[in-house]
């Protein structure tokens, strides 16, 4: 017998409709690359949205097609994820930092029809436009500019394709399975490999993502995603700023510490997202120009282990609370979030660093396990103390890379993550390293996160990195890299 419920697919289109139905009046602020601020918001971000899937629709693509994107953190950027996969195209974020010949084997292997840039991005658009094979537009989400066209004879301008369209646009009705965006992971060895999200998936991670138990957003806050929007969507928190209405404010390319602490101080950003790179500027920055960052609440770190001495500064400098986090793009990419539990919160603030240094642990539609790696998928107790190969299993979890047929997933159905960890009875999971990144020594297992972290707990060390040394006696010894 099934149920009595309205079924309604979880689509993209639903949360910026969403967003301007109930939060049009909420500012979306935004740093352009002339440095200069565009103070929008949800009303216009939806109309817009739907005026540009208009153009795009013009354009004569199809469902399914893919849409390239090359840019910053910026309201034109927003809104062209929302008319794209929204419209039932495919969103296809390009991190520019990779080499050229990535770059151009990703935008062939997902046969992109066109390529938004901004203007930043000129450069490296006309040195690869002749080796795209697929590519047939080129829009700039900058103003018109005659040094672009100069450079890209055939560049079309964002404002311009939107400036003749209506915002009546209508979004279709697409199974929640369709595929939404696509985000390419690069490993150590091999060409990138593409991980196609779905609207479903998009949707319900972003639920997860609000959840008090997750990265706890509101409508109260004021969010400032640092991570790039290349970078695995910016973890999926423009998705979720749209879903619950907060302000959103998009620091474009001005990623440098004095550019953020402005932003959070100008406009008393709440929460900001970013990697522990990041997060070092910003705090040298505050130092240096005497700001207490007095609204910043809450800080998220990922992308890699986040060092104590970090913890313990924006703690006893800002008094602002660091949610540590773990994920991958091959997960969307939220995996664990480090929030405390009832039975934490009589422990003195010492005790609770130490757990807020685990990665957290996973919320519902994501789950661990722990194998062994010589006894293929045998589990192994979830004690805090032994570690194993971290596999995971979710809604909102690759089953196979683009373009693959072969499944990404173990014969049992879960995805190994590469990581080496441990987990503990309530789920917190602390990275030990990667499996390629151990280090064998006199036959013991050395982390080099470990020693990382244990570096840059020393005031004099701004960041640190350990490799595998060859040694006689050994076979391999750890050294440490550090900078000042």
């Amino acid at each position: 017998m099934l149920g009595n419920m309205m079924f309604q697919p979880l689509l993209i289109s639903s949360m910026i409709e969403h967003a301007g139905r109930y939060h049009a009046d909420t500012e979306v602020i935004s740093k352009n690359t002339d440095t200069s601020i565009t103070v929008t918001n949800w009303g216009e971000i939806h109309q817009n949205s739907k005026r540009f899937a208009n153009a795009l629709q013009q354009l004569g693509l199809a469902q399914g097609d893919r849409v390239a994107t090359i840019a910053w953190n910026n309201h034109r950027h927003l809104e062209s994820w929302y008319a794209i996969s929204g419209s039932g195209l495919v969103c296809h974020t390009i991190n520019p930092r990779l080499f050229p010949e990535q770059l151009i084997f990703i935008m062939n292997d997902a046969a992109d029809r066109v390529v938004l840039f901004d203007k930043t991005f000129v450069p490296l658009i006309k040195a690869v436009k002749a080796l795209l094979s697929s590519v047939e537009h080129f829009i700039c989400l900058d103003a018109a500019d005659p040094a672009v066209r100069e450079a890209i004879p055939e560049v079309q301008f964002y404002d311009d394709l939107i400036a003749g369209q209506n915002a009546d646009f209508e979004w279709p009705t697409l199974d929640e399975n369709s595929a939404s965006s696509l985000c390419y992971t690069s490993g150590t060895t091999g060409n990138p490999k593409g991980v196609l999200f779905s609207h479903r998936s998009t949707v319900l991670h972003s639920y997860a993502i609000i959840l008090p138990d997750s990265l706890n957003v509101s409508a109260a806050d004021i969010m400032l995603p640092v991570v790039p929007m290349f970078h695995v969507n910016a973890w999926g928190t423009p998705y979720a700023a749209a879903m619950v209405g907060c302000t959103l404010v998009l620091p474009g390319p001005g990623l440098d510490g004095a550019s953020l602490v402005n932003l959070i101080d100008n406009y008393q950003v709440s929460v900001a997202l970013g990697v522990p790179t990041i997060w070092q500027g910003l705090i040298a920055a505050a130092n240096q120009s005497g700001s207490k960052l007095e609204s910043l609440k809450r800080n998220v770190v990922g992308g890699s282990a986040c060092p104590p001495a970090m913890l313990r500064a924006f703690k006893e400098q800002f008094n602002c609370e660091t949610i540590h986090a773990w994920g991958m793009t091959e997960i969307s990419p939220l995996g664990t979030a480090n929030q405390l539990k009832t039975k934490h919160l009589h422990l003195s603030d010492e005790e609770k660093l130490q757990i807020r240094l685990s990665q957290g642990r996973p919320p519902f539609g994501v789950d661990l396990r722990l194998t062994d790696a010589e006894k293929g998928t045998h589990e192994i107790e979830r004690d805090g103390q032994t570690t194993g190969n971290l596999q995971v299993k979710g809604h909102w979890v690759i089953s196979h890379y683009f373009g693959k047929e072969e499944s990404a997933l173990t014969a049992d159905g879960w995805f190994d993550t590469g990581d080496i960890a441990t987990l503990d009875q309530d789920g917190f999971m602390k990275l030990s390293d990667r499996s390629k990144d151990l280090i064998k020594s006199g036959g013991e297992w050395i982390s080099s996160v470990e020693l990382e972290n244990i570096a840059m707990g020393h005031p004099e060390i701004a960041m640190a990195a350990v490799i595998a040394g060859q040694h006689p006696k050994w076979d391999e010894r750890p050294v440490l890299i550090a900078i000042k």
